[in-house]
C-alpha cells in the first residue's frame, strides 16, 4: 500500500505539508503506521498547480526520503493546490511511468489500494477504453488503468459519476475473483480535490480531513499529520468528498 496526502487553500510552501509535519508524507514513507508496511520506498511523486491548467509534476523511482532535491523543490514552490503520494508498489515494477500522481490535461491522480485480480482484468478494461485515452497509457499499474477508466467515463462532466461508474464496470468485470478492491483516491481539475474511500470488504486504506490548520487550508492525508486528534476527521467508508476554497460536501458512493 501507499501513504498520500493533498492540499487546498491558501497558497503555502510544499514543505509545510511534505516535509515540515511531525508525521508529514516524507516521515510516512519510512514510517508510516496505518498501513501494512511502515517503509514506502518504490518511488515517491508531486503535483502542484500555480496559475497554469496543466499542473507541475515531479516524480522519480528513488524513495522520498533519499532524494535530496525534494526538500529544496517543497521548500522553494508555493501552490494553493497540491499533492504528492509516497509509493508501495503492489501492481506494477519500480519506474518513474508507475510513480504517482499521474497526470492527463487538467487532471491528476493519486490511488492507494489495489484492484482485485487486475491481471485477469487487465485486458478487458484496456478494450474498452477509447482510442485517445488508451494511446496516453505509459505505465502497468491498475492505479494508471483506473485514472483511464474515470476518463473515459466522463470525468471531465461529472467526477462522482464517473467514479460510479468506474467502479460498476470494474465489479462487472470480476465474477469469479475472490480478491477483494480497496480503492482510496484523491485527484484534482486544479479548482477542487475529489476523494474517497471504496472497498468490497470494508477494508479501504485510511484517509482522513484535516481542517483548521495554521494555513486556513484543508488537507486529505493518508494519516493525521500530527497528534491533534481534534483536527482531524476520518473520511468513511464509501464517502465521496469535494473540496473547493469555502466550500466542501460529501456524497456516498452508489457502489
Amino acid at each position: 500500500m501507499c501513504r498520500f496526502t493533498a492540499y487546498i487553500g491558501p497558497e503555502i510552501p510544499l514543505e509545510r505539508i511534505i516535509v515540515l509535519p511531525q508525521h508529514s508524507l516524507l516521515e510516512q514513507s519510512q514510517n508510516a503506521t496505518e498501513a501494512k508496511l511502515a517503509v514506502n520506498g518504490d518511488g515517491f511523486g508531486v503535483a502542484w498547480y500555480n496559475g497554469q491548467q496543466r499542473a507541475g509534476l515531479y516524480r522519480d523511482v528513488l524513495p522520498a526520503w533519499s532524494d535530496g532535491n525534494l526538500p529544496d523543490l517543497c521548500r522553494m514552490i508555493r501552490s494553493q493546490l497540491f499533492l504528492a503520494h509516497v509509493r508501495a508498489s503492489t501492481v506494477g515494477e519500480t519506474s518513474r511511468t508507475n510513480c504517482h500522481p499521474f497526470r492527463h490535461g487538467k487532471w491528476t491522480f493519486m490511488h492507494n489500494g489495489q484492484i482485485g485480480g487486475f491481471q485477469a482484468i487487465k485486458r478487458q478494461l484496456e478494450a474498452d477504453l477509447p482510442d485517445e485515452i488508451y494511446s496516453i497509457r505509459q505505465g502497468s499499474t491498475d492505479s494508471e488503468m483506473f485514472f483511464l477508466t474515470l476518463l473515459a467515463n466522463r470525468l471531465n462532466d461529472d467526477p462522482l459519476e464517473a467514479v460510479n461508474r468506474s467502479i460498476e464496470k470494474i465489479r462487472s468485470l470480476q465474477v469469479g475473483i475472490n480478491q477483494p478492491n480497496r480503492i482510496t483516491c484523491a485527484l484534482s481539475d486544479g479548482h477542487s480535490i475529489y476523494a474517497f474511500r471504496y472497498s468490497s470488504d470494508e477494508k479501504s486504506p485510511s484517509l482522513y480531513l484535516g481542517k483548521d490548520l495554521d494555513s486556513g487550508g484543508s488537507v486529505l492525508a493518508s494519516e493525521p499529520l500530527d497528534e491533534s486528534p481534534d483536527r482531524w476527521h476520518k473520511i468513511g467508508e464509501m464517502d465521496f468528498i469535494e473540496i473547493s476554497e469555502g466550500a466542501r460536501t460529501t456524497t456516498r458512493l452508489a457502489a
